[in-house]
């Protein structure tokens, strides 16, 4: 941790910096007999995260929320330097215990992570190679720390929650069970349906009424599916031709932003869209047909400007 103390606000529940400060407070819990929620955030808090910690208050005794910007998550070339930290309005926001480490949490070039092979190559895992090392050893460490009843998690981030479950299965974490890592539906704008992000701070004026290109594309293929689904006698959805939609999306809102007023200086750059097996991630190819009573994940992500915005649909498919 850092030699030096951090000047934090004063609020009405307890500020943990450090691993001893976290541990009292754990054992103090167990003495009383507590079930405990955890929250995980990298802070600039939102209302998605928000949709958590009142999840997790509804369902457990005591919750804990970390607030930490994990480095070991970042590549080089991105955002750590300008990610949003805004530690004062996060604490308003809270009404639960918070744990907020410094960047001594997590080691650098030498020492332990945790790897889960098969789930973090694939969707997020292809651009972003060492993403998901990052964050199962911070958050495998976070629960060692916590042991938490129940771990409580976005849906918009579904590869980290499905990847953390297998983690938390093959490495036998008592703290918490797979079964007890919670996975909460995105939290979208109630007009758009834009997913919340803390990085959507980084969206321009002129690029805000754009956000939506990334779950439009990803409804018209919702859409697609259910209709493949419904009126093939087989009842078999064809992946290639749901994903089509989403290039046919693109396509469009990429020719109206060219030649509108309003998409003056706006660029839109697809990155991905693909439909994934709903417990191993595997990548579903172009020319599979999904059968009837298989589900899958449809993900994708878009840049808009300098803004990576994420988001997914699941399809037939429980995810608690």
């Amino acid at each position: 941790m850092s030699s030096e103390p951090q000047q934090l606000p004063s609020a009405p529940f307890p500020i943990l910096t450090s691993v001893a400060e976290l541990r009292q407070w754990r054992a103090q819990q167990l003495q009383e007999g507590n079930t405990v929620g955890f929250v995980p955030t990298m802070g600039a808090l939102h209302d998605g995260h928000i949709s958590l910690v009142n999840e997790s208050l509804s369902r457990t005794d005591s919750t804990i929320v970390s607030i930490f910007v994990n480095p070991a998550q970042f590549a080089p070339t991105e955002d750590l330097a300008t990610y949003p930290r805004t530690l004062e309005a996060d604490l308003e926001r809270l009404k639960a215990a918070q744990y907020h480490p410094s960047s001594g949490t997590t080691p650098r070039k030498r020492g332990t992570f945790v790897e889960v092979k098969g789930l973090q190559e694939v969707m997020e895992g292809v651009s972003r190679p060492g993403f998901f090392r990052g964050v199962a050893t911070v958050v495998l460490k976070l629960f060692n720390l916590v042991q938490p009843t129940r771990a409580f998690f976005g849906q918009k981030d579904i590869q980290q929650c499905l990847l953390l479950r297998r983690m938390l299965l093959d490495l036998h974490v008592p703290h918490p069970l797979p079964s007890d890592l919670v996975i909460i539906p995105t939290h979208r704008d109630a007009t758009s349906h834009l997913a919340l992000s803390s990085r959507n701070a980084y969206l321009s004026v002129a690029e805000r009424p754009w956000a939506t290109v990334l779950i439009d594309a990803l409804k018209a293929c919702e859409h697609e599916w259910t209709r493949q689904r419904n009126e093939n006698p087989d009842g078999r959805v064809l992946v290639g031709s749901v994903l089509n939609e989403a290039k046919k999306h693109f396509a469009q809102v990429q020719e109206r932003a060219s030649t509108s007023a309003d998409g003056a200086g706006v660029t839109i750059s697809p990155i991905y869209v693909e439909l994934n097996d709903p417990l191993e991630l595997t990548h579903l190819g172009y020319d599979y047909g999904v059968p009837r009573g298989h589900g899958a994940i449809l993900s994708g992500a878009v840049m808009l400007g300098r803004t990576r915005l994420i988001d997914n649909l699941v399809l037939e498919f429980d995810l608690n």
